[in-house]
């Protein structure tokens, strides 16, 4: 039985790395400029440059760094739009898991919450961590192809999508989805930096184009359109040669690595010793950012720019963490983002999964405020059994009772989806 599944595994793994095993494939790579059409992203108009638009900015970007992938004979370019025209974000992700894409690039121009100019440069985002059970599904709907080709049907014939040896190839071939973006996001960054821009480094968010997006992926905000200097670089006919040019490299460089891994050169060079398969932690892991008595809500400029935070409040003290991973490369990545953003004595700390609270609970902190909220308050009229304390002159409202920390993430995010944000976790030990 083990020796039967295992070889499952194995015959539905190299669904994936077929890919990379043979050279004579060209590498396909979906590009996307954001927006376009009757959605014009973000824009700014500027006395001297004139209105500057997203939509036409990554168009050019775009359709500069196609150009030169198209040069490349490794290469197939797949466009999501080429003209000034608006394909939704299911369209684009669609386009992308079709053709099988072995990297999808999504190119957008950032703009910063207020009309402040402060906020400058690069930042290239990857799958983030709360999205992995929706890209699971995405990665299981787009195997299902394998029973549309009899060819298929034969090789693969005791392949169940359904099987706990499927789930397992997928997992795995996920989390090499989620390393290889961060390497190609790694090379984007690098590229801009040594060009003179302003990095923001490699970030996780949960992006639907990234999301639903089942092969490597990133999505890169090439500068602030609400920025005087970067949106005159991003209008300028050579800030988007550079800008393409410094993507190119770093497809070219991600193309040369995979190669590298899957063996590709083996034709003319001996064969480097294997390195060995990154396997999971035991524990999940978060970047400790500070431990501090103030709350801040997600915008604030006390956690620079930083996105996928989650605050936990331990005897009055609010800790706030970033990312979670059960990945030792992708914990040392998130890590050095949060000292690159500032928080020089960061540090990871390890979570056990779904472990539940020997004494005490999770509630959610909903509001904290010195004014009592009314009875027709949003929050009281959309949640029963609040509670409500005070305590030095504010007032504190909690909701819910959970066990543990998985319960009480997916707690805030229903309370999310009903439009109350900026809430806060609370452990009590009562």
């Amino acid at each position: 039985m083990y020796k039967l599944n295992f070889k499952i595994i194995l015959a539905f793994l190299l669904i994936f790395s077929s890919t990379f095993i043979f050279a004579q494939k060209k590498f396909t790579v979906v590009l996307d400029a954001g927006h376009g059409g009757s959605d014009h992203g973000a824009n700014r108009s500027y006395p001297d440059i004139g209105l500057v638009e997203e939509k036409n900015v990554t168009l050019a970007i775009v359709l500069k760094l196609g150009a030169m992938l198209e040069k490349n004979k490794d290469f197939k370019v797949i466009y999501t739009r080429k003209i000034d025209e608006y394909p939704s974000l299911t369209d684009r992700t669609n386009i992308a898991n079709r053709s099988k894409a072995d990297l999808f690039i999504s190119v957008h121009v950032n703009s910063s919450p207020s009309r402040s100019a402060t906020a400058r440069g690069t930042e290239t985002f990857v799958q983030g961590p709360a999205q992995n059970r929706e890209n699971l599904e995405v990665a299981k709907q787009e195997n299902s192809v394998i029973y549309l080709d009899e060819k298929d049907k034969e090789t693969f014939a005791s392949y169940d999508p359904s099987s706990p040896e499927s789930l397992i190839a997928l997992k795995l071939q996920q989390s090499k989805y989620l390393e290889n973006s961060l390497i190609v996001g790694s090379f984007v960054e690098a590229n801009f930096e040594k060009s003179g821009r302003f990095s923001r480094g490699v970030k996780q968010e949960n992006l639907h184009i990234l999301r639903r997006s089942a092969m490597p992926s990133i999505l890169i905000e090439t500068g602030f359109v609400n920025n005087y200097e970067d949106a005159l670089y991003l209008s300028s006919e050579k800030g988007q040669q550079e800008v393409a040019e410094n993507i190119y490299k770093a497809i070219i460089d991600y193309k040369k690595a995979t190669d590298r891994k899957a063996g590709v050169e083996l034709i003319t060079k001996k064969p480097e010793p294997q390195k060995p398969v990154e396997v999971p932690l035991k524990n999940d892991f978060r970047i400790l950012l500070m431990t501090v008595p103030n709350k801040y809500n997600l915008n604030d400029p006390e956690l620079r720019g930083l996105n996928y935070i989650l605050p936990i409040k331990e005897n009055g003290i609010y800790k706030y963490y970033y990312g979670v991973t059960n990945m030792a490369s992708v914990k040392d990545i998130n890590l050095k983002t949060a000292k690159d953003a500032g928080f020089k004595n960061a540090y990871a700390v390890g979570f056990m999964p779904n472990q539940k609270l020997v004494t005490g609970y999770y509630n959610i902190e909903v509001y904290a405020g010195k004014d009592k909220l009314s009875s027709n308050s949003p929050i009281l009229l959309a949640l029963k059994d609040v509670e409500r304390n005070k305590s030095n002159g504010i007032f504190y409202y909690t909701y819910g009772k959970v066990y543990t920390l998985e319960d009480a993430v997916q707690l805030q995010k229903d309370l999310e989806d009903k439009g109350i944000k900026n809430t806060v976790i609370q452990k009590n030990f009562k």
